[in-house]
């Protein structure tokens, strides 16, 4: 296996740990894909009532995504490129959970952070300011997805982090089709401490 086959490898297994899905279940609560919306993710980890297990969950998603392309930017900005799709497509379609993943936006976030840290910041900061706004996590990873290409745009300088950020993006809105289709139906769940409103 050449290079970039291992590289790309190595990046997709990091993404396929289902941090909320042993969090959960080491904690006793159960099997997170069993409640609320199913999603093994940090959002619905939330919906357990355990704030300590959520956050833990959302730092070690964005935590792999992050790890994932720091170690491969030490072999050039194409591996790096490579390794954020990859642990995003980990994530997406673990192979541990029958290709059932989360929706990657905690995991897609720690890999744009740390291949191209202005990108990262702004989605970042535009997930946290429509999720405060709306209190609609869905929506806010929609907007901040949609806006991030363009951040790429602004603060890159050549084509390849460009592609790279849309690529992510694209991945993570397709996951979200089916929140589209509830928030246009007024039927989307919205981000509440505890439960599931």
């Amino acid at each position: 296996m050449g290079g970039y086959g291992l590289d790309a490898l190595l990046a997709y297994l990091a993404g396929s740990i289902p941090f909320g899905l042993v969090l959960t279940r080491l904690a006793g609560v159960g099997d997170i894909r069993a409640i609320g919306s199913g999603n093994i993710g940090a959002t619905n980890v939330l919906r357990t009532g355990k704030k300590g297990l959520a956050a833990a969950t959302l730092l070690l998603d964005a935590g792999k995504g992050a790890a994932a392309v720091l170690i491969a930017r030490r072999f050039g900005a194409e591996m790096a490129a490579l390794a954020a799709v990859a642990v995003v497509v980990g994530h997406i379609f673990p192979v541990w959970l029958r290709f059932r993943g989360g929706k990657g936006v905690a995991t897609a976030g720690g890999a744009v952070l740390a291949y191209l840290w202005p990108v990262g910041l702004a989605a970042g900061a535009t997930w946290i300011a429509v999720a405060l706004l709306t209190r609609y996590s869905s929506l806010a990873a929609i907007i901040a997805c949609a806006l991030a290409p363009v951040y790429a745009l602004l603060f890159a300088h050549t084509v390849l982090p460009t592609a790279t950020v849309l690529v992510l993006a694209l991945l993570v809105l397709l996951r979200h089709q089916a929140n589209m289709r509830r928030l246009l139906r007024g039927e989307e769940s919205r981000i509440v401490l505890g439960k599931a409103e």
